[in-house]
């Protein structure tokens, strides 16, 4: 199948479906099998490299499908390109969870189990969505993950049914801090990096209080170790939210992931989504109608949410439109490392605004270095 560039004017939820290099066997392999696979194919393998560090459990369909209901339609939670999500109650750990039943009509579902099952096995992190356990019962592809009781970004930004809470300010640099430094840690903690590869609003979720946690982790990709920049790969991910020199090289690096940030910090302040098509040709693609707005400050103001009703700290506003714009910049080198993306951010979540007046309350003193732009 062939690909448009991401940052097109298509359907924000369809996803570019061309399957990359065959990492295993995509019908007969298990999460084991992928994890050997994984140790084998990374000069710098984790440390956790064996199948005894695997620390989720595995399911029977027969109590998924139990806790779920038989999947009925009213424990319908979510759904996407590979599959649906359900909310039930197992039994056995007497848990709320989320069930994630894979649509395996192609071979990327199967893969995207695997490599799932896999980086949810090694990677830990409060901002990461946390993985109980599996099914790889016959044809059946499960995943269990813990419960997140306020939903996807996405539910709290767009298409916001009438009477619900709408996303104040604190709210939003709060969850931006947290998605910052759970990417953080795929890029800069984990050995070798993980590139997330999918950063959507639709990806990160919600729990109590607002944590935000990212999850979906079937396209994430190893990212570039040693002397390399780059990763060469098929061209996959969302519409809207894909870096230029990735949709069209390929070449993937951890900036690319930076960019796909960016796009969702624009969401977050402004309020608009990454592709919409209801508005006119100007403003459908929201980078390019940001873009020429981000060049001059006194255009901001403009640019923030409605919904906030002007309700948000003027230099706050400036500091984060300035951050969004360095991460969505079309050369890669110009964008900032992530690492920095999150202190900014977490700086701008302890500038706590006042609704009531309008005063902001810091809790610490602003950083004092720039956001940095090296490394690939």
């Amino acid at each position: 199948m062939g690909w448009n560039l991401c940052s097109g004017n298509s359907n924000p939820k369809k996803k570019i479906v061309e399957v990359q290099d065959n990492i295993v066997d995509p019908i007969r392999a298990t999460p084991e099998k992928l994890k050997r696979n994984y140790s084998m194919n990374s000069k710098d393998s984790y440390k956790s490299g064996s199948t005894d560090h695997i620390s989720a459990q595995t399911f029977s369909f027969r109590e998924l499908a139990d806790a779920a209901r038989n999947f009925k339609a009213e424990c319908l939670i979510g759904k996407g390109g590979f599959g649906r999500v359900y909310k039930g109650h197992l039994e056995s750990i007497n848990q709320v969870v989320a069930i994630k039943r894979l649509d395996l009509n192609g071979l990327q579902g199967n893969r995207e189990f695997l490599v799932e099952v896999l980086m949810l096995s090694l990677l830990h992190h409060t901002n990461l969505v946390n993985m109980i356990g599996y099914c790889a019962d016959g044809d059946q592809r499960l995943l269990v993950y813990e419960y997140m009781s306020l939903g996807s970004l996405e539910d709290h930004l767009h298409d916001i049914a009438p009477g619900k809470k709408r996303l104040d300010w604190n709210t939003r640099m709060k969850i931006a801090a947290g998605a910052a430094q759970g990417l953080e840690y795929l890029h800069d903690k984990a050995n070798p990096p993980v590139i997330y590869r999918d950063i959507k609003c639709s990806n990160i979720l919600l729990g109590e209080g607002y944590h935000p946690k990212l999850s979906d982790f079937g396209l994430a990709k190893l990212g570039p170790v040693g002397e390399k920049t780059h990763v060469s790969t098929r061209v996959m991910g969302s519409y809207g939210y894909c870096a230029p020199e990735y949709a069209m090289t390929g070449q993937l690096t951890l900036k690319s992931d930076v960019y796909s940030f960016g796009v969702v910090l624009l969401e977050i302040i402004t309020g608009r989504k990454a592709i919409d098509n209801s508005k006119s040709a100007r403003e459908q693609n929201l980078v390019a109608w940001a873009r020429p707005l981000l060049k001059e400050r006194r255009n901001f103001s403009q640019m923030a949410d409605p919904m906030l009703q002007g309700q948000y700290p003027a230099r706050g506003l400036y500091q984060a439109l300035a951050v969004a714009a360095m991460c969505v910049q079309e050369q890669a080198n110009m964008r900032p490392l992530i690492a920095d993306v999150a202190k900014a951010f977490s700086y701008l979540a302890t500038q706590r605004y006042d609704t009531d007046t309008q005063i902001v309350q810091s809790s610490r003193l602003a950083p004092g270095t720039p956001p940095r732009t090296k490394k690939g």
